[in-house]
């Protein structure tokens, strides 16, 4: 794709969470937990503007604190658990229109400037929705109504016929017109952009916030030192 048009990164980051209340502005390492995905998105240089589309004037004062802006908030009917993260999407789209939108949780503060700006390049070479991948095991089952294991899918008999990867929520980029089809990224020929383990940390619960702050807190020579580097100098 040789014209871009206009880059809009939407952070979707509503005021309940059941799993760990107020996850999305809980402290990590210094800073409300959505500064980090909205200084990532500043750094990486290709979205055009940061949105916060939130249900909570906190959480908006924070974010155009942290550089992004929140011009409105959220109405109620898309702030519950029952509300799409495309409808959350296409209702910031509504309000500021653009060419491009790339989706951004506030609960992967691993996530770096560069795996953004790289899933931006992919898009823009090849025209395809990008959607952030980890590496995953392929043994995934589900338990039958008679309680008995079944498989999920049909494995391979080696690994190396497939790699199995699974998104891990960081970086979602799709065109404004794919967006408004209606159409699922996975129907469509999504393109993956494969991020390591210590990068993926999508945070939940609890639990996930500590594995964060411990990837975060890795020694240096650690596959998370890179990482950790980045962060600090964004402070």
């Amino acid at each position: 794709m040789e014209n871009l048009g206009s880059v809009l990164a939407v952070i979707p980051a509503r005021a309940g969470s059941k799993g760990l209340p107020g996850k999305n502005i809980v402290d990590f390492h210094g800073r409300p937990l959505i500064q980090w995905s909205i200084s990532a998105a500043l750094e990486s240089g290709c979205c055009d503007t940061v949105l916060v589309t939130t249900d909570s004037q906190e959480i908006a004062d924070i974010a155009v604190a942290a550089g992004a802006i929140a011009p409105w908030l959220r109405p109620k009917h898309l702030a519950d658990d029952r509300a799409s993260t495309t409808a959350v999407v296409l209702h910031a789209l509504e309000q500021t229109p653009a060419d491009v939108v790339v989706v951004l949780q506030p609960t992967s503060p691993l996530r770096t400037a560069e795996d953004i700006s790289a899933c931006v390049s992919l898009y823009c070479k090849e025209g395809k929705p990008v959607v952030s991948v980890c590496p995953a095991k392929p043994w995934l089952f589900c338990k039958a109504a008679d309680g008995t294991l079944a498989p999920v899918v049909e494995f391979a008999t080696q690994r190396q016929e497939a790699e199995y990867v699974s998104p891990n929520g960081a970086v979602y980029v799709f065109s404004a017109r794919f967006l408004r089809s209606g159409e699922s990224w996975w129907s469509v020929g999504a393109l993956p952009y494969v991020m390591p383990p210590e990068r993926s940390v999508d945070i939940d619960t609890p639990y996930d916030l500590a594995v964060a702050r411990a990837v975060f807190n890795a020694p240096e020579g650690s596959a998370s030192a890179k990482q950790q580097r980045v962060m600090n100098e964004s402070r």
